[in-house]
C-alpha cells in the first residue's frame, strides 16, 4: 500500500465504516477540509461530507457514549440555568416540602412529576426517567429493623 493511501484512506474510493482509531483519525482529517471549504448542497462533496459526519458520530457514540445526567442533577442544572428556585419547583410538583425531599434524594420522582418537569421546564425525559439512587432511610426506621 502506498504511503499516501495510508494517510488518507478515505480520500480516494468509497467511504467505508470506521473500524479503528486510525480510520476515525483519517475521517476527522478529511472532514476538517470541509469546514474550511463548505460544499454546495446537492453535490457529491456535500454527500461525502454528510456520510463522513454520520460515520464519525456513530463511531464516537459507540466508543465514547455520553450518559444522560442523574435526574436530580438534571433538575438542579435546569433550576440554575433558568433561574428557578426551590419554591418554583415546589409549585410545579405540589409542595415546597416535596421539592426539598426530591432535591435531598429523600423521595423519588413520580411519573407525574417527571412529566411536569419535561413539559413545563423542558428537561429531557431520558434524564428524568433514569433509575435514581434509593432515598435515604431515617435512622429510626433502620433501628426498628
Amino acid at each position: 500500500m502506498k504511503r499516501s493511501a495510508r494517510k488518507r484512506p478515505f480520500r480516494r474510493g468509497t467511504v467505508r465504516p470506521l473500524r479503528s482509531e486510525v480510520d476515525y483519525d483519517a475521517a476527522l482529517a478529511e472532514i476538517e477540509h470541509y469546514f474550511n471549504n463548505e460544499p454546495k448542497l446537492g453535490t457529491a462533496s456535500a454527500d461525502r461530507f454528510d456520510l463522513l459526519a454520520l460515520l464519525i458520530a456513530d463511531y464516537e457514540d459507540s466508543h465514547w457514549p455520553i450518559e444522560p445526567p442523574d435526574p436530580i442533577e438534571a433538575i438542579r442544572w435546569r433550576m440554575e440555568t433558568a433561574g428557578y428556585s426551590q419554591a418554583d419547583l415546589g409549585r410545579l410538583i405540589g409542595s415546597r416540602q416535596r421539592a426539598s425531599d426530591i432535591l435531598a434524594r429523600k423521595r423519588r420522582l413520580t411519573m407525574g412529576m417527571a412529566w411536569k418537569l419535561y413539559r413545563e421546564w423542558g428537561i429531557p425525559a431520558e434524564a428524568l426517567l433514569r433509575p435514581q439512587s434509593r432515598p435515604r432511610r431515617r435512622r429510626s426506621s433502620i433501628a426498628a429493623e
